[in-house]
């Protein structure tokens, strides 16, 4: 199984937010913007829209997507995040993006995103 490098873990664990890249059905790709949180030495990602949220059908759809973040790009495989780690991605949030505390960051807290959480792995 490959792993992220330390470097690769401190950039995109540091980077403000990622682009994410999917297929759509036609074969284009779509990209989008969106939060990422480190946790020791994984990376989660979930969607501000909860399941409704196009890239996230499409990347566990897909079981997978391209990243591309602080001049690392990565095609990654995704899963959901084990509920036991909930709480601390949870605060890896909180603790990130404080700064969103009045917009951004509650509907990212909630119900609908929390239960989108994913694990991003190096594709191998």
């Amino acid at each position: 199984m490959t792993t992220w490098t330390r470097q690769e873990l401190d950039s995109l664990g540091a980077a403000e937010e990622l682009e994410i890249t999917t297929a759509r059905r036609d074969g284009s790709l779509r990209r989008t913007p969106i939060w990422v949180v480190r946790l020791g030495d994984d990376l989660y990602v979930r969607s501000y829209r909860g399941a409704d949220g196009a890239w996230y059908r499409r990347t566990t759809d897909q079981a997978g997507a391209r990243i591309n973040a602080a001049g690392i790009e990565r095609d990654v495989a995704v899963d959901h995040a084990p509920e036991a780690t909930l709480p601390a991605v949870d605060d890896a949030y909180r603790s990130k993006y404080a700064r969103y505390a009045d917009d951004y960051l509650p509907p990212m807290l909630a119900a609908p995103a929390v239960d989108t959480t994913l694990r991003l792995r190096p594709a191998d």
